[in-house]
């Protein structure tokens, strides 16, 4: 009987390794789309995509799958739940029994579509034309309620694309979670705006060559533990993070050689989402237990290398000098404390990844809003501008001027990703907390980064997270790393802190 289950197991590890390999190469079609991939070979893309999409989606949802999963979970071999077979088992299960429900067909023409939109938003967001646009997210919103419904028992709730990004999570937790932060937010950036005190913005906006960004770039990922000699960096229109598999996790950003936070602190993001993939264990990969939990974690280590780290005075007691050395023109007048201050400026802004860190989650509250609305019914997508604008207005105090900068400046609608953006809030949670406990495990962080140090915050991480696999769900991972369950406290002290010495409140 023993043998039996341990055949039935390692013949559901075998399956689930091949499905991830094919997984990989539609990771590498999706990387070459966005990078370099001519704008004519959309139409054949999106063909490889469904066929790779029909492939991957038949084979994990063969019959097979419940006869071999049935057989291991009645065996000693997920006697103990935090055991790798438990993990793996537990998790494919759990993939198993959502995906099954899910028509080949829809899946196919989701892959499809999903395809054909990015290039189409690519153009819209150039010309800021929504209108462009319309048309295939009408398509997309459409197919994602169908989504929705096949997993839901015929409802269509926005729950079920959740479950998608952050398995376990809830409109009503998040509503009660991102209300929590809004309340302490708001008050905090009034204070702020009251200080009456601002930093000289226009440090960030002066000449900054592309080709010296992006070597500094490099070598800042690669200080903080990005290895080059199993990644590498390239330009996109929105910057992303894929990893293709052992050993090649791809990096991207988007340069503006008069604005230097936009690059830098998004290959610090990307960098924090790669240091993430190249930590988790290769001889696992393909399985559950060499995966990220969720995207709320995945997010939470690039947000903290972007901010808690990256926007750090710490950091730049080390960085500062090179960055000077690498931008003399720009930089050679500007004291270190100017600097710092410039890259905390903290104002409603139109642009999500250019916000700061408290104006930040009012960005995702309203897109979390909308999609809600989207997958409801309640707002059609040819009403988007509107809403987008209405709401920002109310949450900023200032009206997009265009498109552009109002509801086409993310590309996640375009590949489908509708329950996506309140993982980067969720993020930000989890960031406040591990970085806290960290803080209480390795001693004053700030002062190794002073030193150039930054190994023992990246080994810490890859031990308490990334070695971790899904060994445990997102709540229980916070749990089991914290000693605590997830609270808005630590982001908030963390806010709180860095933002007293700034603006003096």
């Amino acid at each position: 009987m023993a043998s039996k289950s341990k055949k039935a197991y390692d013949e559901l590890i075998r399956r689930s390794k091949e499905d991830s390999l094919l997984g990989s190469c539609a990771s590498l079609l999706g990387w070459d789309e966005r990078t370099y991939m001519p704008k004519g070979g959309s139409a054949h893309r999106a063909e490889q995509f469904a066929l790779l999409a029909g492939m991957i989606h038949e084979k994990a949802t063969a019959p097979e799958i419940d006869e071999l999963l049935s057989e291991a979970e009645g065996s000693d071999l997920v006697k103990d739940p935090r055991s790798a077979a438990a993990v793996n088992v537990r998790e494919i299960r759990w993939n198993y029994d959502r995906i099954v429900r899910l028509p080949k067909k829809l899946v196919e023409e989701l892959a499809r579509v999903t395809t054909l939109a990015q290039p189409v938003w690519v153009e819209a967001r150039a010309e800021s034309d929504f209108e462009k646009f319309r048309p295939i997210l009408e398509q997309i919103v459409q197919l994602k309620r169908q989504k929705a419904a096949a997993l839901v028992n015929g409802e269509a709730t926005y729950d079920a694309l959740l479950e998608d990004y952050e398995p376990g999570a809830t409109i009503e937790e998040l509503t009660r979670v991102l209300g929590g932060l809004r309340e302490e937010l708001v008050p905090l950036v009034k204070e702020i705006v009251d200080s009456g005190r601002k930093p000289d913005a226009s440090i960030l906006t002066r000449d900054f060559p592309v080709d010296r960004q992006e070597a500094f770039g490099k070598a800042a990922a690669s200080a903080i533990g990005f290895d080059f000699d199993r990644g590498r960096l390239d330009v996109t229109t929105h910057p992303f993070c894929t990893g293709i598999g052992p050993g090649d996790t791809r990096l991207t950003t988007r340069y503006n050689k008069n604005h230097f936070s936009e690059a830098f602190f998004g290959i610090m993001h990307e960098a924090g989402h790669g240091i993430y993939d190249q930590g988790t264990d290769d001889e696992q990969f393909g399985t559950p237990m060499g995966e990220s939990v969720s995207l709320g974690i995945h997010e939470s280590q690039s947000r903290m290398w972007e901010n808690f780290v990256g926007r750090s005075a710490g950091f730049w007691s080390a960085f500062f000098p090179k960055a000077q050395e690498a931008f003399p023109e720009a930089l050679g007048d500007v004291s270190q404390d100017a600097f710092l201050f410039s890259i905390n400026f903290v104002r409603p802004s139109l642009i999500r990844v250019e916000a700061d860190e408290a104006t930040y989650n009012l960005h995702i509250l309203l897109r979390f809003e909308l999609e809600q609305a989207l997958i409801s019914g309640d707002l059609p997508p040819g009403d988007v501008p509107g809403a987008w604008n209405e709401r920002f207005e109310r949450y900023f105090g200032m009206r997009p001027p265009d498109d552009a900068q109002g509801c086409l400046q993310d590309i996640h609608w375009s590949f489908g990703s509708i329950g996506y953006f309140p993982t980067y809030s969720l993020g930000n949670l989890y960031a406040g907390q591990f970085f806290e406990q960290a803080q209480e495990d390795l001693g004053d962080l700030e002062s190794q980064f002073a030193k150039g140090e930054f190994r023992p915050l990246k080994d810490w991480l890859t031990e308490k997270i990334h070695r971790q696999g899904m060994r445990f769900r997102a709540a229980d991972l916070v749990r089991e790393v914290t000693g605590k369950p997830l609270s808005h406290r630590p982001l908030m002290d963390h806010l709180k802190t860095k933002y007293s010495r700034l603006y003096g409140i």
